[in-house]
């Protein structure tokens, strides 16, 4: 059996990776759009300005790009060096997204953002602007691949488990791209990147105003950010609520952390807004309701109800008493894959093998388990509540204050009064941050959520990492976080200089230019 420390160590250096590398996946696919946008301005207009902003913008795009990759390139070694195990058991499945992924971003998004940021000189105008709306679809199809297999593990459709060579096999490479989990999830992300660029333009653009450089820019850009913002952040909300559909018949486990149910109540069912879970004692202390909200959430009517985890347990109980004859069967056929007892057995219970794997944790020898060795494996069966719980509700918290903040811009920039609102741009600098938070709760629900799966239902978490030495797995982590906190010093120090150097002249040789004239005499000559 795995070290269980192992385990928990290849987990925090996963989760450390995927948190540094996901601050500037968003950024990079909602900037793509933006730039787009406003070379489109340009070239439908002729006016200066807007090849302007597109070229500053595409800047501060190509320091967050590039970081992006070098962020997410040691995040697929991972799956080699500290999760052989899982990439055994679903290579066949994993693989193919990761290999299309791949593929599309080193030689499709690569391509077209060389001839992006060098091209302007070298392009006509129609010909720089299809490069960019490559750009932009190309970074958010390279998002969907590996959401794709990010879905897989969510919720593994498309593939089967083969008793023979003891692998999961894709048996339909259509379910696995349309599962309703990646579809949902990867509108929902994609959309989250935009909103995380409008408020960075907008918080830049505030930047510029409060000390009056760049205005004409500043102004545009905040007007395009919020209007742009405006209409993500809504349908972030509401992709949002479309996954909890997904959640509650896909993974009810995590749907029941994200509300903190222990219980479940008659409908209609009252959501808890403000609770402080407890693992131990299975009950919420402190807890401020809403009456009805939970059924009008979840369900779409006053009549629906939500298992809570106490059912949860009992389904996990009853399963795992079903999974252990089908261990017990492949222990057989690893021996002899013809034994036709064995795979009678195994197909009688296939369904269920998961959860015997998820004893053996508990037990490692199944035929033996205990009862109370059967329930300690059900009660892991549940995510860690207390993290789920207030990971989605600081998410949905920001979600709702960046929407007020989007409506708020719109209205002052189209009501040209946003210069003079001195409080709006300080707070909209301070608000740069925060869907960055909010992205990276996002994530923690979705991951924290499936545990203790790797695979849903499929593959625990606890076999899934390689055998390495507690030794090894620190002296790793710890490179990994050194290695990123330079990532991440290197990212702002590029953005903070190029923000300060500020946008070049009209007529700058491409995004790379910096400023060579007097921001004054450039403002001066843009509102003519």
């Amino acid at each position: 059996m795995i070290n269980g420390t192992v385990v928990d160590l290849s987990r925090v250096q996963f989760a450390a990776t995927a948190l540094y590398h996901f601050l500037f996946v968003p950024l990079t696919l909602g900037l793509s759009f933006l730039l787009a946008a406003m070379e489109t301005v340009y070239v439908t207009t002729g006016k200066p300005i807007y090849k302007q902003m597109a070229q500053f913008w595409g800047k501060l795009f190509m320091i967050n790009f590039a970081l992006g990759v070098a962020t997410g390139l040691t995040m697929e070694f991972q799956f080699g060096t500290n999760w052989s195990f899982y990439s055994g058991f679903v290579g066949d499945i994993f693989g193919a997204p990761l290999a299309i992924e791949g593929l599309m971003a080193f030689f499709m998004e690569s391509t077209f953002v060389g001839l992006m940021v060098f091209g302007w000189e070298r392009l006509s105008k129609g010909q720089h602007l299809a490069v960019t709306w490559l750009v932009a679809f190309g970074s958010n199809l390279s998002a969907l691949w590996i959401l794709v297999a990010n879905g897989f593990m969510q919720d593994p459709v498309g593939a089967t488990f083969d008793p023979v060579t003891m692998r999961m096999q894709l048996t339909s490479f259509q379910k696995l791209i349309f599962s309703p989990d990646v579809q949902s999830k990867f509108v929902h992300t994609s959309i989250a990147g935009y909103v995380t660029a409008a408020v960075f333009v907008t918080g830049v653009s505030a930047f510029y105003l409060l000390r009056e450089r760049h205005v004409p820019l500043a102004k545009r850009s905040l007007r395009m950010a919020a209007l742009f913002g405006v209409l993500a952040t809504i349908g972030v909300i509401t992709l949002g609520d479309a996954l909890g559909f997904v959640a509650a018949r896909v993974q009810p486990t995590k749907l029941a952390a994200m509300e903190g149910l222990w219980k479940a109540q008659s409908a209609p069912m009252p959501f808890n807004l403000i609770a402080f879970p407890s693992q131990s004692a299975q009950k919420n202390y402190g807890m401020v309701q809403v009456p009805d909200l939970l059924s009008l959430l979840v369900t779409h009517s006053l009549d629906g109800t939500v298992l809570g985890i106490d059912a949860l347990e009992r389904q996990a109980q009853r399963r795992i008493e079903r999974g252990i004859p089908a261990v017990q069967a492949l222990r057989v056929l690893a021996r002899d894959p013809t034994n036709a007892a064995a795979l009678a057995r195994f197909a009688a219970h296939r369904r269920d093998l998961g959860y015997g794997f998820l004893l053996q944790r508990y037990a490692p020898n199944v035929s033996q388990a205990t009862p109370a060795q059967v329930r300690a494996a059900a009660r892991g069966a549940i995510p860690p509540v207390a993290a789920v719980f207030w990971s989605f509700r600081v998410m949905v918290g920001l979600g709702l204050l960046m929407l007020a903040f989007f409506v708020l811009a719109a209205l002052y920039s189209l009501r040209n009064t946003v210069q003079s609102k001195r409080w709006f741009l300080k707070a909209a600098v301070w608000m740069i941050p925060v869907p960055f938070l909010a992205n990276e709760c996002g994530w923690l629900v979705a991951e924290l959520g499936r545990q203790p799966w790797t695979v849903f239902d499929v593959l625990p978490t606890w076999m899934s990492a390689s055998r390495h030495s507690v030794a090894y797995m620190v002296f790793s982590l710890i490179g990994f976080f050194g290695l990123y906190s330079i990532f991440i010093v290197i990212e702002l120090y590029l953005l903070v200089r190029a923000i300060r150097l500020g946008p070049a002249e009209p007529g700058g040789h491409g995004m790379l230019a910096g400023p060579t004239v007097p921001a004054a005499a450039y403002g001066a000559k843009a509102q003519g």
